[in-house]
């Protein structure tokens, strides 16, 4: 399974269903499933401002009891967006999702469905772009 490896808070996030697109500088042409993998890097500083922390605390998580260097859960990318002014002065993306992502013009926001965390979340070293991992158990 193609695997893509986020920095936390931003794994966490998409894997408890409170981020629905991932912002990236490049596109891609993939569509499918994807595994999200937590990186090792934790921006705590980020963990610390809201709407970050009252989000991971109403999940009992914080910057320091987030998985790193895993798989944290399953989904599928279904779309990737160019982000252009047009889409800011239309209040795109909505709510908390705008500040979850960096959604400056140029940039691309890839649209994830069906995001399911993992039962048990599978020690991995992740790599920059798309990598593959064996075929993972989803959670039931």
């Amino acid at each position: 399974m193609r695997c893509l490896t986020i920095r936390q808070p931003w794994a966490t996030l998409i894997a408890l269903g409170e981020k629905s697109f991932e912002t990236r500088s490049w596109r891609t042409a993939y569509r499918g499933e994807i595994a999200i993998h937590a990186g090792l890097k934790i921006d705590k500083a980020v963990c610390l401002r809201e709407p970050f922390q009252s989000v991971l605390a109403r999940h009992g998580l914080t910057a320091d009891n987030l998985p790193a260097g895993v798989i944290v859960a399953t989904g599928s990318l279904i779309n990737c967006y160019e982000v252009t002014a047009g889409m800011a002065e239309e209040g795109w993306p909505y709510g908390s999702e705008y500040i979850f992502g960096d959604y400056r013009e140029g940039r691309f926001a890839w649209e994830l469905t069906g995001v399911t965390p993992l039962e048990d979340n599978i020690p991995a070293k992740g790599r920059l772009g798309f990598w593959e991992h064996p075929v993972l158990q989803r959670k039931r």
